[in-house]
């Protein structure tokens, strides 16, 4: 059985972590994971890509020095910030009422949705994914996608939720990777998948707020009947009770960072004879040149921390899941601000849920790794969790050009055809094509993987898709739409349109292709300067 390895980049805002499973059948070790200081991200976008190329590059040398493999490929994590979302419902008029609604229908109706999607800024914006919640037919209202088929119908109806983030803030991140001759195999948009690795069923079935509390930005996931609700971030996070440290006790960002780690605690007056303790801060030459309590500290800490925690509240008061009637599973704290001590206590005296703190779940081995089983490690876990189940992904192999174009060197004329197979295929892709056979130059995973270009060539009522966006994917749990191959999907369609039927009873005049609209419900119920959106991620993948 062929050994294999699934290589995942964190870009957060403080640190960027380096993480490498090998994979041997259904066997998973997590080899290596590394935090690196990082430069040149804010609110966990990449804002300068030449600084975030110096400090992966370095990174990804020292992972493949250390295990001696060479690293061709990565999963990598999709801002979380700076993203919309909007509320949609996708129709389409089945050609035969009397037959049953099968899988492949509803496979259909989600590509068509992807692909036909009208966005109102084609030119800086991207859909990052795209949530099919519930479906319905004129019978029945809402029912889920196990519930759906089997029924019948003329018309099925979906509801989804589009997450719609900057274009360019996708482009920083491929600017990165191609500047190191490194392909992207996967783009997430990390708040499933995070919740994925800390949550455990049950809990999402009962109804479950996770907060994650990062560098830059901290967010709330709900779960509800195993489905992500709601998601909300704030541009507020562990760098906040940094540089508030910093500027209290005049210290450098370094040191306050360092005495954070060391003795941040949130309530100071229960920290009994701890918060008496004084930290004694000396020069080079071993003079005192400071001295601070742990106690005032622990205020400074407590003053942003109430900051923090009673913005995230405000957004589960807004998502109207806030009873504890709903959340019976209470409130869940990952990422690196859940290890200040008391932080779970605090949450539970501000909200009156129950709290506990949520380590990545021991899917797979770490052994060897033991800062892969910290909080802070969660959204690393949760993208090699999301990626292990495709069997053709091997980071150490070179990537192809596209997962269903095999041919080596295809003309433009001999693409046209491949690429009008494929959903959400754009004409840009056809023009990068015919400039790439024009110029032979044998740029072609260039051309077919990058999609920088595709606002200036695509027509405006196009949609655009991020080319490799997937939001998760596992066998049983929550999940966003599957990438389908052409096969699939001419199967689906064949079926929506009644194939089953004999043609001699389907004369192919009677045939009609299913008609297909969209109705858009753009949802401001939160701000979209925060970068707040709903979710309902399913964790299919796109």
């Amino acid at each position: 059985m062929e050994e294999r390895y699934i290589a995942s980049v964190d870009l957060g805002t403080s640190k960027l972590a380096v993480c490498v499973a090998r994979i041997l059948g259904n066997d998973v070790q997590v080899i290596y994971y590394r935090e690196t200081p990082s430069l040149g991200i804010r609110y966990s976008y990449v804002n300068n890509p030449g600084k975030v190329e110096g400090v992966l590059r370095d990174a990804l040398t020292q992972a493949q020095q250390e295990l001696k493999i060479k690293i061709q490929q990565v999963i990598v994590g999709l801002p979380r910030y700076y993203v919309r979302q909007e509320n949609a419902s996708a129709a389409m008029e089945r050609t035969d009422p009397d037959t049953q609604i099968e899988d492949g229908e509803v496979k259909t109706l989600k590509s068509m949705a992807l692909e036909e999607y009208p966005l109102s800024d084609s030119k800086n914006e991207v859909i990052y994914g795209a949530v099919a919640q519930s479906f319905s037919t004129e019978d029945s209202l809402n029912e889920l996608e196990n519930d759906i088929v089997g029924m019948t119908a003329e018309k099925l109806e979906g509801n989804f939720k589009v997450f719609i983030g900057s274009r360019r803030h996708s482009i920083n991140i491929d600017n990165v990777f191609n500047s190191m001759g490194i392909a992207i195999a996967k783009k997430y948009f990390t708040p499933g998948i995070t919740a994925r690795a800390v949550l455990k069923e049950e809990q999402m079935e009962n109804g479950v707020a996770l907060i994650d509390i990062g560098a830059g930005v901290s967010s709330v996931t709900i779960f509800k009947g195993k489905i992500m609700r709601y998601y909300a971030a704030i541009p507020f996070g562990g760098n906040s009770i940094t540089r508030d440290i910093k500027t209290e006790c005049n210290f450098s960002y370094d040191l306050a960072e360092n005495i954070k780690r060391a003795y941040g605690a949130c309530m100071p007056g229960k920290l009994s004879a701890m918060g008496e303790k004084s930290i004694q801060i000396v020069d080079e030459n071993d003079e005192p040149t400071a001295q601070v309590t742990v106690k005032y500290i622990s205020e400074i800490i407590t003053a942003r921390m109430k900051e923090i925690i009673e913005a995230l509240l405000y957004h589960i008061q807004a998502s109207g899941y806030a009873s504890e009637d709903i959340l019976r599973a209470g409130v869940v704290v990952t990422g690196g601000g859940a290890e200040i001590v008391n932080c779970a206590n605090y949450i539970k005296d501000l909200s009156g849920y129950s709290v506990k703190i949520g380590y990545p779940r021991r899917f797979f081995s770490c052994e060897g790794c033991p800062e892969a089983t910290e909080t802070s490690a969660a959204t690393s876990m949760g993208m090699i969790l999301a990626a292990k189940s495709d069997k053709m992904l091997n980071c150490v192999n070179e990537a192809p050009a596209r997962r269903y174009w095999t041919a080596p060197k295809p003309s433009a004329s001999g693409l046209a055809s491949e690429v009008g197979s494929v959903p959400g295929a754009s004409s840009a892709i056809l023009n990068d094509a015919k400039d790439m056979e024009a110029a032979d130059n044998g740029s072609r995973d260039v051309i077919l993987s990058e999609a920088k270009d595709m606002d200036e060539a695509k027509a405006p009522e196009e949609p655009a898709i991020e080319a490799s966006v997937i939001a998760a994917q596992e066998e049983d749990g929550p999940s966003v739409f599957d990438p389908y191959t052409p096969e699939e999907l001419k199967a689906a369609e064949d079926r929506s349109k009644g194939s089953k039927q004999p043609k001699a009873q389907k004369p192919p005049k009677e045939r009609k292709k299913p008609k297909f609209t969209w109705f858009k419900h753009i949802q401001n119920t939160i701000s979209k300067a925060a970068g707040d959106i709903f979710d309902d991620m399913e964790n299919e993948e796109i």
